[in-house]
């Protein structure tokens, strides 16, 4: 549920790219988006044939990255109260197919390890059960300002 999202992670939209968490494990999550027909930047990306940004593919796995954190670090008794997870590292970004508007992609990341602030994923977003993007990033918990 949406609801269950914005609970979880700082992200609003528009700039919100997950609409259920479908699963949270020791080792990563599962969410899901659906891209709608009627999301604005559709009306610039290839008119005609429109086709969801790869960027906004990877954000869609960054913001399933805060989710696995947020939910990793509360469950170990550290809930990130006054910390936002932020981007810091992306690596190994392959685009293996598209994703069109009404299309339907599940998100997954996976945990690699964690040095000191900085955790370390995988992520994959498959469209009817393939891969669309896999790709390696790290997340860092940082402090919100006073």
């Amino acid at each position: 549920m949406l609801s269950e999202v914005l609970a979880t992670i700082p992200h609003r939209p528009p700039f919100l790219f997950i609409d259920e968490i479908k699963e949270v494990r020791a080792d990563g999550a599962i969410c899901t988006r659906t891209f709608r027909a009627d999301e604005p930047f559709y009306a610039g990306h290839y008119p005609g044939n429109p086709i969801t940004p790869g960027v906004l593919l990877c954000e869609s796995v960054f913001q399933a990255g805060a989710v696995y954190l947020t939910r990793k670090l509360q469950s170990e008794g550290g809930a990130p109260d006054g910390k936002t997870p932020v981007l810091c590292r992306i690596e190994e970004a392959k685009f293996k197919g598209m994703v069109k508007p009404g299309d339907t992609v599940v998100i997954e990341v996976k945990h690699v390890e964690t040095l000191q602030q900085f955790h370390f994923l995988t992520g994959t977003v498959r469209r009817d059960g393939k891969a669309v993007l896999t790709l390696r990033f790290a997340l860092a918990l940082v402090d919100q300002p006073a």
